[in-house]
């Protein structure tokens, strides 16, 4: 399959896309009941609103995770410096015992009258002294580091339920949205095979382009997808071997236009299903087959990223998916094994 935000704005960015998702008109169908021409975009924006909850939730799944760790690490610090504390408590506890052995409980001005050497012994005092501040002042220092790990540690802990709580919100509306997908999908599949049976192809029903970066000239005819049959390979439902690149991808996945051209046929029936073929600079041709809908008109100019239908399982098909040739003419029987083709164009797959 092929699919680096501040964190600050991770959680209004949770909240923006639970409530820009949660108003997208995905209830009803459009205003024909999701028949015709509504249906296909309306699998269209539900795939879109699919994959942004997708993303929305990764990204706040991988933010919780790192507000998680975070709060371990503190906790663990914590720990640590609790650790030190009662071994500088102990250092104190060595002090006050010695210095009892030292002098019998004795007030110092009765210890130095009874020494043998008192100058020796106010100094072994400025010494005992010095190290009860010394570890006096450390204790201090790190009762004040523990309040301050201690404070971190609720801080993260309190942003990591935070998260978890949003993620779950956001994870039901996905669940949601995607279960309107599958039966918009299946209704589309529908739809599109009835238009087979009947001989009678459905006219284009136009889609909100995507917006397609500038630079690329070349590209997959699917964003996110897992290959599957390959070209060249044998089995049962062809006449000789396979002609193209399957591409394994739901009902109404956009398909897209591997580079810029002119369509030069649209068709249905036959083993093919639902069909586009597109003509490009060089004498070469691209085939989009078993399509659920179409998204151009034969004749119409189209550029690389351009949606022309929508992917089915028309025709000779045991499932949803993409089939896709290349070709050095319109009519079958010309093909080309299109993986090396885009990989000489720069489209690895």
């Amino acid at each position: 399959m092929r699919s680096s935000r501040r964190r600050p704005l991770l959680v209004p960015v949770l909240l923006c896309a639970l409530a820009v998702l949660g108003a997208r008109p995905t209830d009803g169908m459009d205003g024909d009941g999701g028949a015709g021409t509504g249906l296909a975009p309306q699998v269209v924006r539900l795939y879109e609103d699919a994959a942004k909850a997708t993303r929305t939730y990764e990204e706040g799944r991988r933010e919780a995770e790192a507000q998680r760790s975070k709060a371990l690490e503190y906790e663990r610090r914590l720990d640590g410096q609790r650790r030190k504390i009662d071994a500088m408590h102990e250092d104190l506890g060595r002090i006050a015992r010695a210095q009892y052995r030292d002098g019998g409980g004795l007030p110092l001005t009765a210890r130095m009258l009874l020494a043998d050497d008192p100058e020796e012994l106010m100094r072994g005092q400025r010494v005992v002294s010095r190290a009860n501040s010394a570890v006096d002042r450390a204790i201090g220092a790190n009762l004040r580091a523990e309040a301050r790990l201690a404070a971190e540690e609720a801080k993260a802990q309190g942003a990591w339920k935070a998260l978890e709580k949003r993620n779950a919100d956001l994870a039901k509306l996905k669940e949601k949205i995607e279960n309107k997908l599958e039966v918009a999908r299946s209704r589309l599949e529908g739809q599109a095979d009835s238009s087979v049976a009947a001989g009678s192809c459905p006219g284009a029903v136009r889609l909100d382009q995507p917006d397609v970066p500038a630079g690329p000239t070349w590209m997959a005819p699917v964003e996110t997808y897992e290959l599957s049959a390959a070209f060249g390979s044998g089995g049962s439902r062809w006449a000789h071997r396979h002609t193209g690149q399957d591409f394994a991808v739901p009902v109404g996945t956009p398909v897209r236009s591997v580079g810029t051209g002119r369509v030069v046929k649209v068709s249905c029936g036959g083993a093919f299903g639902i069909q586009v073929v597109v003509q490009h600079a060089g004498g070469y041709y691209t085939q989009y087959a078993h399509l659920a809908a179409v998204a151009v008109d034969q004749g119409d100019r189209v550029g690389p990223g351009q949606w022309i239908g929508q992917s089915g399982s028309t025709g000779n098909s045991t499932g949803p998916h993409l089939h896709f040739e290349v070709r050095v003419t319109p009519e079958m029987g010309s093909a080309l094994d299109p993986v090396p083709w885009l990989s000489q164009r720069g489209v690895p797959l």
